[in-house]
């Protein structure tokens, strides 16, 4: 994982980045990805406190809250990124977007494996929440301000409240504004 990947993942998916330096400078969601990578750093080699404390500190500059012991791929981008939560037992794969206000939060207050696990190359829309150890298959999309709380198989295009695969309707077309 580098910073070259990174810039490069952001110039890839994000029309208005502009230029390298401009994305290094000025996005907050890969800020707080480069902040949650050393907090995960420290959680895992024992310094559980000095990573919540990074973990906090990367929160208070870009509001976006990433546990330090959520696992978390390559190429992972937060497009305005405000709001994001995602919690301790998460684990999100390679090559996922998420926009601002995504949860991927527990259902209930549970030892173990609460939060779910994001394939690769899933998106992820604005407010969507998605609750409880659940699976999320790759290539999936999620729709703005749907409530996932039930495992989706690959390629599913989730919306709704609670969120349903509405891939093989004859009216998915009605469905593509994320």
């Amino acid at each position: 994982m580098s910073v070259r990947e990174d810039i490069r993942a952001v110039k890839l998916r994000d029309p208005a980045a502009r230029s390298a330096f401009e994305i290094w400078l000025l996005y907050s969601g890969l800020h707080a990805v480069w902040g949650y990578r050393f907090a995960h750093w420290l959680w895992t080699r024992g310094a559980r406190f000095l990573g919540r404390l990074v973990s906090q500190l990367t929160r208070f500059l870009t509001g976006i809250e990433i546990h330090p012991g959520a696992v978390i791929g390559r190429r992972f981008f937060i497009d305005h990124g405000m709001g994001v939560v995602i919690g301790e037992t998460a684990i999100v794969g390679d090559d996922v977007l998420l926009y601002h206000g995504v949860t991927l939060g527990n259902a209930k207050p549970v030892h173990g494996k609460r939060h779910p696990t994001l394939g690769s190359r899933i998106t992820v829309g604005a407010g969507a929440k998605i609750v409880g150890p659940i699976t999320i298959g790759d290539d999936t999309v999620i729709g703005a301000n749907a409530v996932v709380t039930s495992d989706a198989a690959p390629g599913s295009v989730l919306v709704g409240i609670p969120a349903k695969d509405v891939r093989k309707r004859a009216d998915l077309a009605d469905y593509w504004v994320i």
